[in-house]
């Protein structure tokens, strides 16, 4: 009796669990804050930093914040260091004065998050890794996280709450990733954000320079801003994959005209995409690559 009744135990036990997790798993914080507080990071060197800033400013209008110079990773090093803000997305701007220390010069962006260690913890049960574990900057906290086909994010929390006004439209955070690792990637930010998927399709590859085929490409939305997928073999053609955001402006031309003004290069002229709108790609000076795009990138 005492082996049967033990028996029952273990099997209650196990349906008691099996019921729980889907539970724990949609009970997942949602730690995102809002698309006017994510940046794109870019790396820049140190005589190249004046150019970029001014360039990019005077192409999209905004604001860049006072420079300073100060250690923001966990290990002791050096960068002049600028916040971006302008109506289509926000850039950190990092122009290090000394080596570039492990885990960091490959993150893409820096989401901000309500709690860091919730946040590290919401990114490690979606099937994250932790390239960098939380450490304190000189405003806040912050952890490096990569995701399934090597796609690197920073997340970061401020001592004080910043409060920004909503953007005039939210970029796309533009990631590339293999058929390999296509689905697990989409998989994992999908539940960390607790993000939608908007469409899910082949699209006329001419909008990342493969011409006369067809590639999957995936939006998705969340409280983290949008974000566009392609799904390819790797097999492209400079500078498609280089670009990490992709910016929605109202007058194409117009802002083309202003960005070569300002020392920009046009890498690719403007392309009519399967979704009725115009892409091209654009590099400020200091080899910083975007894409831009009017109207719904849908």
């Amino acid at each position: 009796m005492a082996r049967t009744f033990f028996q029952l135990r273990l099997a209650s036990c196990a349906v008691a669990l099996a019921l729980s997790l889907p539970l724990l798993a949609s009970a997942a914080a949602n730690v995102a804050v809002a698309p006017q507080y994510d940046t794109t990071h870019v790396y820049v060197s140190n005589d190249k930093i004046d150019a970029f800033v001014t360039s990019f400013v005077n192409t999209f209008g905004g604001q860049a914040s006072p420079r300073a110079v100060f250690t923001v990773t966990p290990t002791p090093s050096k960068t002049a260091s600028q916040y971006v803000q302008t109506p289509v997305g926000m850039l950190s701007v990092f122009a290090f004065q000394t080596p570039i220390p492990y885990g960091f010069g490959t993150e893409r962006t820096g989401y901000l998050v309500t709690d860091i260690n919730q946040a590290r913890n919401a990114a490690v049960e979606a099937g994250a890794d932790v390239t960098v574990e939380p450490f304190d900057d000189p405003i806040g906290k912050d952890v490096l996280v990569q995701w399934a086909g090597g796609v690197n994010m920073q997340l970061y929390w401020h001592t004080k709450a910043p409060s920004y006004a909503p953007l005039h439209s939210v970029p796309d955070n533009r990631v590339y990733v293999s058929h390999v690792s296509a689905d697990k990637f989409l998989k994992q930010f999908t539940q960390f954000a607790h993000a939608t998927v908007v469409s899910d399709a082949k699209v006329d590859g001419g909008e990342i320079g493969r011409n006369g085929e067809s590639v999957r490409r995936v939006h998705l939305t969340s409280n983290f801003g949008k974000m566009t997928v392609f799904v390819t073999d790797g097999k492209l053609t400079f500078p498609y994959g280089r670009e990490t955001t992709g910016y929605q402006v109202d007058d194409m031309a117009a802002t083309l005209k202003k960005a070569t003004d300002n020392g920009a290069t046009i890498l690719t002229p403007p392309y009519k995409t399967s979704a009725g709108n115009s892409s091209a790609m654009i590099e400020f000076p200091g080899g910083y690559i975007s894409e831009v795009h009017d109207g719904a990138a849908l």
